[in-house]
């Protein structure tokens, strides 16, 4: 029953916010409060939710000042010259563009922190395809499937637990599976391609009259509304016009013809700090340093660094209240959906769903595959991963997989990285604090930018599955 039940309130949660019936942060705490009550345990709900508070409350704290302190980074101008190089590609081809947005989530997903990806990602890429008028879930659906390739690097998260769980070597895990998950991420960047395509013809090749040059032909910069530019709309030169492609992503948010004040990257903007450019590029590779050393607990880290970045930064009380307030929605929101998703998780867990429908699925696999446990550990770790989250899979599941694969004769290490699989479709799980980030930045409906990338991220975990086996890694 507590099996049915568990698959039933996934699936319940899922359609209700592709539907758009209800809200993410409204169907994660009145969801799992109902079926709470279903189970049987609803007198325990309290204790549930406080449960998955406490377990979240680190990360929401981490997410709060990571924004903070990335916020003020970008406010300051330490990533302008990544995103005048990634403009300078793009130019106004939006094939180029969409290429360019996995290139840079990429890029960027080296420090092993997906909030800080998407920051970056979706502060550089915004301006473009919000003047542009491209679909802004191409955007947040590339970005999560390229950060969720990165993700397997050994301090990103997954391949450690994995680690810990069967008590192998994390360099054993990754170092093997590198040629298949660079198969992975071509196949991104390749999708990229065929998405920015689908892009261009149903938009055309564009040219930017509101562009700032500057005394390099070269750096050609995005201006938005309120910005220097002339404020001129953009002007196609080709392709088929404004029409809608039946084929075309579906967007979400405000108007498109709203830029919702948004200046992008202004290289005149107020809280530009050029003097202090080397100060702040070193104490960010500083704070990476000490997030893959662990010297400190990352929230801890994030909290020290965004007050001495606003303190050396914004010296004067005013400007830096300023600076907090910019961030604020985004702070709040993150935040909120953080501890919304406390009460689905606190609830999975705490009910014992997650361990009956983990036991309900392994139970399930026919004795046939048994010496297959590495190519079926591969296949599940696409779903579960999206269902539950690293931890519930890595600690609970997999070592299950393990047992079972070593009673047939699979080693270990095999299920250890088929286990890696499934992560580009687990960053978009609604049970990953990061991609709150993501949509809430790019203003995209949650329920959007599922229905668009579950399909895609299935497909590239299976690429990787695939290159594994016909490598022999798996």
């Amino acid at each position: 029953m507590l099996t049915i039940l568990g698959f039933a309130m996934i699936a319940t949660f899922l359609v209700l916010i592709m539907l758009k019936k209800m809200s993410p942060i409204a169907a994660l705490v009145l969801i799992p409060a109902l079926f709470c009550v279903f189970v049987g345990k609803g007198a325990k709900l309290g204790d549930y939710v406080l449960d998955g508070v406490t377990s979240l409350a680190p990360t929401a704290a981490m997410l709060m000042f990571a924004i903070v302190y990335f916020g003020v980074m970008i406010d300051v101008g330490l990533f302008d010259p990544i995103v005048r190089g990634i403009l300078k590609f793009c130019k106004a081809d939006p094939l180029r563009i969409v290429v360019g947005t996995a290139l840079l989530a990429a890029i960027v997903s080296l420090d092993g922190d997906g909030s800080t990806t998407f920051m970056i990602t979706v502060s550089a890429m915004y301006p473009l395809y919000k003047r542009l008028k491209m679909s802004l879930v191409v955007m947040t659906g590339v970005a999560a499937m390229a950060n969720g390739v990165m993700n397997t690097l050994p301090w990103g998260g997954p391949t450690a637990r994995a680690a810990t769980a069967l008590k192998l070597d994390a360099s054993d895990i990754f170092v093997p599976m590198i040629p298949a998950l660079a198969v992975g991420l071509l196949g991104v960047l390749v999708l990229s391609y065929v998405l920015g395509r689908r892009e261009r013809t149903r938009l055309g090749v564009l040219t930017l009259d509101e562009v700032l040059v500057e005394e390099k032909e070269s750096e050609t910069v995005l201006v938005g509304a309120g910005g220097s530019g002339s404020g001129e709309t953009p002007v196609r030169t080709g392709g088929a016009g404004s029409g809608t492609d039946a084929d075309a992503p579906e967007d979400s948010g405000k108007d498109e013809n709203e830029d919702d004040g948004f200046q992008g990257l202004d290289p005149h903007r107020a809280t530009l700090r050029p003097k202090l450019y080397w100060f702040n590029a070193l104490l960010t590779v500083v704070l990476l340093t000490a997030m893959i050393m662990e010297w400190l607990p990352i929230p801890v880290l994030f909290l020290l660094g965004a007050a001495l970045a606003l303190t050396v930064n914004f010296p004067h009380m005013p400007d830096q209240k300023a600076r907090i307030g910019a961030h604020a929605e985004n702070v709040l929101n993150v935040a909120g959906m953080v501890f919304a998703a406390a009460v689905f998780t606190g609830v999975l867990t705490g009910t014992g769903m997650v361990d009956h429908m983990a036991t309900w699925l392994v139970d399930n696999i026919p004795d046939g595959m048994g010496p297959h446990m590495a190519f079926v550990t591969g296949v599940l770790s696409i779903p579960l991963t999206y269902f539950m989250s690293n931890d519930g899979f890595y600690f609970g599941v997999l070592p299950v997989l393990a047992e079972a694969g070593q009673a047939h004769g699979v080693s270990s290490l095999e299920i250890a990285r088929a286990s890696l699989v499934g992560q580009p479709l687990h960053m978009s799980s609604p049970l990953v604090p990061a991609v709150y980030v993501l949509v809430g930045m790019a203003k995209v409906e949650f329920g959007d930018h599922t229905r668009f990338v579950v399909k895609w991220a299935a497909l590239t975990s299976l690429v990787i599955l695939g290159s594994g086996i016909l490598f022999g890694i798996i």
